[in-house]
């Protein structure tokens, strides 16, 4: 039902899903970026997710198989995104993909991408505006790691607290050292959490997401060596839940999975509240017993999970609604 093509954009691989069947009118247009801590991951093993959406959304979606970290450095994680975001936008005819209807997606460190990509085009005022953004339990921020869903599912599989950290260190290409104390949040100066409260604190968490064994942090102090040896994950494209309400009033119509049983969940639900504040239309799906990274399971029969075909279900009708 599908016509799959491999190309290659400034050496980036794509895969670019179009249905078959003749267009009766313009496409929707979905660019995917996959999870996987920016160190593994790839096209292949989010095949089931992108001939999902293509063939129940009539979409034209493309796969991003961007360079994986330490080989291939951060932040080129980013601007392989962008570049075959560019490429998509710049060439929407030959795909016959309407420009009013580009929508921007990923899961988990792809959400992420998927955010700051958004955020960057606000800058690019000769391309079409992006119709939606699409997270998938995103990673938003390495501000706070003490937060509830943090606390609560520290030891929740397959995403532990102390494998965000690991991954965060070896995304950047450095050695894991000071796990507890970036845990403890001795890596964010004291400035930098008083600027930052009123976005990223587990007081603007609903209560309803604090009954499950969580506790309010005692003090910890700053330790300038932590900060340096992992300084990177406080800057905004690391850390895109900290940009300024300008940006964020510009964005566009969210959709935002968050699962109950997974380390940033509340990354999810800060980032949904900073978005209705500044006025952009969320659309929020909460899967009670999902996990972080159930939709790697999609599709593959026994392993899979009924929760993660409503989330997809869900996904593909809010898709279905633009």
């Amino acid at each position: 039902k599908l016509l799959i093509k491999d190309l290659k954009v400034d050496e980036v691989p794509l895969r670019i899903y179009q249905p078959k069947w003749p267009p009766t009118g313009k496409r929707r247009g979905m660019l995917y970026f996959h999870g996987g801590a920016g160190t593994f991951g790839s096209i292949r093993a989010f095949e089931r997710i992108c001939r999902y959406i293509a063939k129940k959304c009539n979409s034209v979606v493309v796969s991003v198989g961007y360079r994986l970290s330490p080989e291939h450095p951060y932040p080129g994680q980013y601007f392989d995104c962008l570049n075959a975001t560019l490429y998509f936008m710049r060439n929407l005819e030959e795909y016959h993909v309407d420009p009013a209807l580009i929508i921007i997606s990923g899961d988990s460190c792809g959400a992420n991408f998927a955010t700051v990509i958004c955020q960057i085009l606000l800058n690019k005022r000769d391309l079409p505006k992006v119709r939606a953004q699409v997270l998938l339990y995103p990673g938003l921020q390495g501000l706070d790691f003490h937060l509830p869903s943090y606390q609560q599912n520290a030891s929740v599989p397959i995403l532990f607290r102390k494998l965000v950290i690991y991954f965060c260190f070896r995304y950047l290409n450095k050695k894991p050292v000071f796990l507890e104390d970036v845990i403890q949040n001795c890596h964010v100066p004291e400035s930098m959490k008083l600027k930052y409260k009123k976005w990223v604190s587990a007081d603007i968490i609903p209560d309803e997401f604090k009954t499950r064994g969580y506790a309010p942090q005692k003090f910890t102090s700053y330790k300038p060596e932590v900060h340096e040896a992992i300084k990177e994950i406080l800057a905004i494209p690391f850390s895109p839940l900290l940009a300024e309400d300008s940006i964020i009033s510009q964005l566009p119509e969210s959709y935002i999975l968050t699962c109950e049983f997974d380390v940033l969940r509340d990354d999810g639900l800060l980032y949904k509240k900073r978005l209705e504040d500044n006025g952009v239309p969320v659309t929020w799906y909460h899967s009670e017993s999902g996990f972080h990274g159930i939709l790697a399971f999609f599709g593959y029969g026994v392993i899979s999970f009924s929760s993660g075909k409503k989330i997809m279900d869900n996904i593909v009708n809010y898709i279905n609604s633009l």
